[in-house]
């Protein structure tokens, strides 16, 4: 009855046949809506927000889907805005190598359009095919190219948010020497949509890369110490690799075929700079190691298979086991330590375990795969473990009934003030994305 009240409502706003009722409310991963809208406008989507906002109704944001299982704690909201209709090109400036576009444009969609102009954003989101702009960017996603690419924060230059009230605002600009004021995009970047929601993305591109090569080093006697040693030395040297990721042994397997510690080292530059780099890097070959030098195409097959491993909440997984994914952060060379005890949760909590991380930025990916109470028993002993080290662990993909057990941020950090008081400011009534973010905000 209250759902279709809200139907009647909304269809002042929205033609009924973009509006579906009750299609999302139960889903294993939660963050669900009663009634299910689809704007195609941004007036559509001020339209929706002021609505709720007046009304008392909570809204669930969503883009590809990708991101469902990161955050909330609760089944459903009010209702659920898709921007899976709100796509295309805004403006593209070839020369200047700027970009806007519309949020719930897929990566994969815009990197083929970039691809006719010799142009890319440099980020490296996982799921590519399905993942938003848009849902990338409230989530800072980065991947293991993080090292030369940066992350969301950095190839960013101007958002368009929706806040909750309808008001609709611009940060940041459309030109990448803009350096007036405060970075306003910053407080929306990683937010996961709690703030606002991002309608258009306004970024600095970079162009295709002439050549690019994969290196992989395989440590067959497993020793981690080696493993520093030798990513020291690359990274002390005047070498630029774009990743320097070290693969955990079952990973490994299951990408490269080998059943070892590997570290991938990717470069992309001209060919001259591309050859220069892997010759360096065969002349300093630790002992004891095998290398495999791939070609481009080789390459690129490699990290579109990387980039399709981990959960992902577009897709409900059906098999009897529970699958979860971490992203964790510490000092660079600590990750040795984060793939270490990710391998040790095998033996330990008869897990299924694939683990990467950067030696060059320190965030690290661990997917789980197993049983229920021993996921979340796994999650409280490596958040321990890397809590001594000084780095955090938050919990990217798990089931809801799973998340309300564990504290999917960790516990509040020192300026979780800050958090509470901006959220309060911009949506005092609390209607955007429940619970997503940092201490429940």
């Amino acid at each position: 009855m209250i759902a279709t009240k809200l139907v009647g409502d909304l269809q002042l706003l929205i033609p009924k046949e973009r509006i579906l009722e009750g299609e999302n409310s139960h889903h294993p991963l939660g963050n669900g809506g009663q009634v299910s809208v689809f704007p195609t406008s941004e007036e559509e989507i001020a339209a929706v927000l002021k609505y709720a906002n007046d009304h008392g109704k909570t809204i669930t944001v969503m883009g590809g889907g990708t991101k469902r299982g990161f955050g909330g704690l609760t089944e459903s909201a009010d209702i659920l805005l898709s921007l899976a209709n709100y796509k295309g090109i805004v403006e593209h400036t070839v020369g200047d190598m700027t970009l806007t576009v519309k949020a719930g444009t897929t990566f994969q969609e815009l990197q083929d359009y970039l691809a006719k102009y010799k142009q890319r954003v440099s980020l490296d989101p996982a799921w590519p095919e399905l993942a938003t702009i848009g849902g990338i960017v409230v989530a800072n996603e980065s991947g293991p190219k993080r090292l030369g690419y940066g992350s969301s924060r950095d190839v960013v230059i101007g958002l368009r948010n929706v806040y909750p009230d309808g008001t609709v605002i611009r940060s940041g600009g459309k030109v990448v020497k803009n350096v007036a004021g405060y970075d306003m995009n910053k407080l929306f970047i990683g937010a996961v949509g709690t703030l606002g929601v991002v309608s258009e993305v306004t970024v600095k591109l970079r162009p295709l890369a002439k050549c690019e090569s994969l290196i992989l080093v395989c440590f067959p006697e497993g020793n981690l110490d080696n493993i520093r040693t030798f990513s020291k030395t690359l990274l002390d040297s005047m070498l630029e690799p774009v990743t320097l990721e070290l693969l955990n042994p079952f990973l490994s397997q299951k990408l490269s075929g080998q059943l070892t510690y590997t570290l991938a080292i990717s470069f992309e530059d001209v060919e001259s700079s591309v050859r220069y780099q892997e010759k360096y890097v065969q002349s300093i070959q630790p002992s004891g190691t095998s290398m495999d030098i791939l070609s481009q195409e080789e390459a690129r097959k490699f990290w579109h298979q990387f980039y399709t491993i981990c959960p992902h909440g577009a897709e409900v997984y059906t098999g009897k086991e529970i699958e979860a994914s971490l992203k964790i952060g510490v000092v660079n060379l600590d990750v040795l330590t984060v793939i270490r005890e990710s391998e040790a949760l095998k033996d330990s909590f008869h897990l299924q375990v694939e683990a990467h991380g950067g030696l060059g930025h320190g965030l690290c990916q661990v997917n789980l795969k197993g049983k229920s109470e021993d996921i979340v028993a796994a999650i409280q002993h490596l958040r321990n473990s890397i809590t001594r080290l000084g780095g955090y662990v938050v919990v990217k993909h798990l089931p809801l009934a799973l998340r309300q057990q564990v504290d999917v941020w960790g516990e509040k950090p020192s300026y979780f003030f800050l958090l509470e008081g901006i959220k309060s400011k911009v949506d005092p009534n609390r209607i955007l994305n429940p619970n997503r973010f940092v201490g429940g905000i």
